[in-house]
């Protein structure tokens, strides 16, 4: 999840929304992929740190499925990136923050209990979560300032 956090605060550097995603292979610990939100940079609606990390790992792996590994993230997947991670068959994800306003694991739509998922990995919410929330937090903050 550090790595998330890293990545997070690239992408908070570029003035980017600050989240990080890191895919990794739980069997080795290697990352397979790691990426931080660019929607603004490369002007791309789907670019969130998700949506890229799996990206990356696909191609990485020569295979759009990624049965088996696990993808950390810095904040509660919304509802694009759930359905993305379902069609991919991540088999566990990791979150840090939760996201009342826009997620879609344990608030909103609730993607993975929905009878249509496709696949529901294993789940972990909260790691760093405090951590992660205050990134955004720090982030929003500065924006509304400088209005």
């Amino acid at each position: 999840m550090r790595q998330c956090v890293a990545e997070a605060q690239a992408a908070s550097a570029r003035g980017e929304v600050p989240i990080g995603a890191v895919l990794v292979d739980p069997n080795s610990g290697d990352i397979i992929a790691k990426a931080g939100n660019a929607p603004i940079g490369i002007c791309d609606p789907t670019a969130h740190a998700e949506i890229l990390a799996l990206r990356d790992g696909a191609y990485k792996q020569e295979n759009y499925r990624l049965s088996g590994l696990t993808l950390y993230v810095t904040l509660e997947p919304c509802a694009m990136c759930a359905g993305a991670i379902s069609h991919a068959r991540i088999g566990r994800l990791v979150y840090g923050a939760s996201d009342p306003k826009g997620g879609a694991v344990e608030n909103g739509v609730q993607f993975f209990d929905s009878p249509t998922c496709h696949a529901r990995p294993d789940i972990t919410s909260g790691i760093l979560a405090d951590e992660c929330g205050q990134l955004l937090k720090d982030f929003f903050k500065a924006r509304r300032t400088k209005r």
